[in-house]
């Protein structure tokens, strides 16, 4: 038996890269999973068809992570349309590379909206509706715990706070019996960020494995702690940068 059958699934930004990944692991793994999306440019057709041509039960909603209510009504939507709600991945996150000097109070404040109070949104919507046995993942970043290029510091501050976040909402859920975790990839091959892109030759002198992370390696820590053998794994940034960090 798979052992995510019959969980319901939600994953934000789930349309491509990390996020289309970890949705179609968890369909994999029998879960019925929802994907978010922004807009049409970042359509879901791709990730949907991927997951039903596997004989799995996907779905989409509209909504920008950016927007607070739109992020509360695409959880409350799910939990209505699904009948519940068991897994809430954070995936949806921006990144805006720029020198403090020159950082613009706009980038600053979509980021924070995107990375943090986007997280912080769906939590707290995800939580109202979670039973004992729920998982609330979010997809950080090893950058939250080392930034070793300019232009970071921003990107850097949104991924140490959702660490800092799951560690205060494991203890606010942990009597629940709801498991609240924090994966930190490294640099991983996809169309945004890819592993023959112009930066990636500086990326992979910066890691121990000179090379960098598939999407589907990604998408395995989080079904992990999405399954009943992660119970008792609470609270914990989950670092996975083939040694970008060490």
């Amino acid at each position: 038996m798979k052992q995510l059958t019959g969980k319901v699934a939600l994953v934000t930004g789930g349309a491509r890269g990390i996020g289309a990944g970890i949705a179609q692991r968890l369909a994999r793994e029998g879960a019925r999973v929802t994907v978010t999306y922004p807009g049409a440019f970042d359509g879901p057709d791709n990730v949907l068809r991927a997951i039903t041509d596997e004989g799995g039960k996907a779905w989409a909603i509209e909504a920008d992570s950016a927007v607070p209510e739109a992020v509360t009504a695409a959880v409350d939507q799910v939990a209505r349309d699904r009948g519940g709600m068991d897994i809430l991945v954070n995936n949806a996150g921006i990144i805006v590379v720029s020198h403090i000097d020159e950082f613009s109070t706009e980038d600053f404040e979509r980021m924070l909206a995107i990375n943090v109070r986007g997280v912080f949104m769906a939590s707290q919507a995800a939580a109202r509706h979670m039973k004992e046995g729920g998982r609330i993942i979010t997809i950080g970043s090893c950058n939250g715990d080392r930034m070793p290029f300019e232009g970071g510091s921003v990107y850097a501050l949104t991924k140490a706070a959702v660490a800092g976040f799951t560690r205060g909402l494991a203890r606010d859920l942990g009597a629940r019996g709801i498991t609240v975790n924090n994966v930190q990839p490294g640099p991983t091959n996809t169309d945004l960020n890819p592993s023959d892109g112009p930066y990636a030759p500086t990326f992979k002198q910066m890691l121990a494995l000179p090379r960098f992370a598939h999407v589907d390696e990604i998408a395995g820590m989080v079904a992990y702690l999405a399954s009943p053998e992660a119970a008792f794994v609470t609270g914990a940034s989950l670092t996975i940068d083939g040694g970008f960090n060490a």
